[in-house]
């Protein structure tokens, strides 16, 4: 059952996406990126098989998916992102795509129903992390697989509160970015065995991640104004390279995980 908190939590979500589902799904950021190639090979054994494609956005996991997989189960609480994400399968001929609306922390699917569950730059807006996990791991069949993706957070206090603070400035459906530590504490006590962990950074346009979301002017520059009166060494570890802030690079993680047989 939904609680209070994250029916709350749901229709911001939808409020702030709804209507940028279009700009999600041709999002050179979100089409593109190694850790889609990567995910290609990881899920060359599970051709074939049924993959839920858990906070699918735009859809563009359950793209790279479909053409491996018998059935993509591409899962929303957003009605508009699904329908957006429903249009550019038919478009592409990807009939194998279903959407269906649901939440992370109470997946309308029965126990064991897939071979494998991946999830991309989601699991950052979840009310309930761990139940979100929870839920990932009881719809996976003994055995099977689970991909998850996601911007991190920083393991320094400093560069984690810039972070967030930014992060909930462009986005106020932000909950909070993990840190690859967090990820792999919070994977074991949903039951999961970690078989690949690692970390890397993405190089995000500043002015294309801010448009994006519509973040409003004000928090723009509330978000430059925190930005430019940070210590040489702190924006360095943000990635920021130049006075303009043209860029800057998000933390990422690639987590690849399974329940036991």
């Amino acid at each position: 059952m939904m609680t209070q908190t994250h029916a709350a939590q749901a229709a911001h979500i939808e409020r702030q996406f709804g209507i940028r589902a279009e700009a999600y799904v041709s999002s050179d950021v979100h089409a593109k990126g190694a850790d889609l190639h990567r995910l290609i090979q990881v899920l060359e054994p599970y051709r074939g098989g049924v993959m839920l494609d858990l906070g699918c956005g735009g859809g563009h996991v359950s793209f790279t998916a479909a053409p491996l997989m018998q059935h993509v189960v591409a899962c929303d609480l957003s009605s508009r992102m699904l329908e957006a994400a429903a249009a550019e399968a038919a478009r592409r001929g990807l009939h194998q795509i279903e959407t269906v609306s649901g939440t992370a922390e109470a997946l309308p699917f029965a126990d064991h129903h897939f071979d494998v569950v991946v999830s991309r730059y989601s699991a950052h807006h979840w009310p309930d992390f761990e139940a979100g996990l929870r839920q990932a791991y009881r719809v996976l069949k003994p055995g099977g697989l689970a991909v998850f993706m996601d911007t991190a957070g920083f393991a320094e206090a400093a560069a984690d509160t810039v972070l967030q603070s930014i992060e909930l400035l462009r986005d106020p459906s932000h909950v909070r970015n993990r840190t690859l530590a967090e990820w792999v504490q919070a994977l074991g006590r949903a039951g999961f065995s970690i078989e690949d962990a690692r970390s890397d950074s993405l190089v995000m346009d500043f002015a294309a991640w801010l448009a994006r979301m519509a973040t409003p002017p004000v928090h723009e520059a509330s978000i430059r104004a925190l930005l430019a009166c940070l210590p040489h060494a702190l924006r360095t570890r943000l990635g920021v390279q130049d006075e303009a802030i043209s860029s800057w690079a998000v933390p990422i993680v690639f987590l690849i995980a399974r329940r036991a047989a």
